[in-house]
């Protein structure tokens, strides 16, 4: 129960959202482009997909998130 609670409170840590940040609008742009690219193209964009969209950059926010928080609790154990 710690560990979701500290990493919930990473999400918005000054330390950890700076990066997070840009690697969700990298990576999340990379993905947009390749999955939903055409259909955006083609005036094919629906409901459903912007909120495929919305999810492609929130979930390399929390990976990124994760992964910071993952680090620096075992560089406090070490």
């Amino acid at each position: 129960m710690r560990f979701w609670k500290g990493f919930f409170a990473s999400l918005i840590s000054p330390e950890v959202t700076p990066s997070a940040f840009k690697v969700a609008v990298v990576v999340g742009s990379v993905l947009f482009i390749i999955n939903h690219g055409k259909a955006l193209m083609t005036g094919q964009m629906n409901g459903d997909r912007w909120f495929s969209v919305a999810l492609t950059y929130v979930v390399p926010y929390l990976v990124n998130a994760h992964g910071q928080y993952v680090a620096k609790n075992r560089r406090k154990r070490n």
